[in-house]
Order: structure tokens, then sequence, then C-alpha cells
């Protein structure tokens, strides 16, 4: 993307690359819009990724889906990666990435205590500038 093989933006396709993902166990929540392609979340679905954009989380309570993702996930480890650009920049300011229409606090404490069960082996919090 933006003609670099590696930069803040490419870390997930390069594992792809690598084969460090097993793309069938990944689940993005709250991904929008990039004004550099127009088909954005495309190869990540072309890989097995699960993609829930933001408009789908709009005005809903993200619990049922978090559910979803306990099933999908299973016993097998788990690493979150929270990248702070999915929160609306209303409510997170401080990215280098602040795109409207994202989610609310109240979404991200809803995926965070959605995560309770998971074996998790890491994880993140990323963007925050």
């Amino acid at each position: 993307a933006l003609g670099e093989k590696i930069y803040h933006g490419t870390p997930f396709r390069r594992c792809v690359e690598e084969g460090l993902l097993d793309c069938s166990r990944v689940v993005q929540i709250g991904i929008r819009g990039s004004s550099y392609d127009p088909h954005p979340y495309k190869y990540c679905q072309d890989q097995g990724f699960r993609v829930v954009l933001a408009e789908e989380c709009w005005g809903r309570s993200l619990v049922p889906l978090m559910g979803e993702v306990r099933k999908q996930m299973g016993d097998k480890p788990v690493y979150i990666s929270f990248d702070i650009d999915g929160l609306d920049p209303a409510y997170a300011p401080g990215t280098g990435t602040p795109e409207i229409a994202g989610l609310t606090p109240a979404q991200a404490l809803e995926i965070i205590r959605g995560c309770k069960g998971l074996n998790i082996v890491g994880c993140d919090l990323v963007e925050v500038a």
C-alpha cells in the first residue's frame, strides 16, 4: 500500500505472505474505508479473514458478535491487536489515521470484555500517536 512494502498498514499482509497466520481465524472488527483503494477489504476477504465493517456495528451491541468470535477461536492461541483508529476520532483523537464513523468506547469495551475466556497469548495497542 502507498507504494511501500513495509509500513504501519501492512503487518497482517506480510504475516499472510510469510504463512504466519491461520487466515480462517483472523477477525477484523470496525474496519472502515481507505481513500487510497476502492476495494480496501478485498485482499483480507480473499485470504479468508472475517471482516466486520464499522457500519455493520453502528447502533448495535457487539456482545453477540464476540460470542461468535469466541466460538470461531475455540481454545487455540489468540493474539489480539487493538488498533486505536478503529474508534471514532471524537473519542480517540490521538491516532495518526483519524477517520470518522468509527466504533464507540462502549463497543470497544464490549470487544475487550468479549475476549474473556479466549486463550490469549499476547496483545498490542497500535496507531496511538
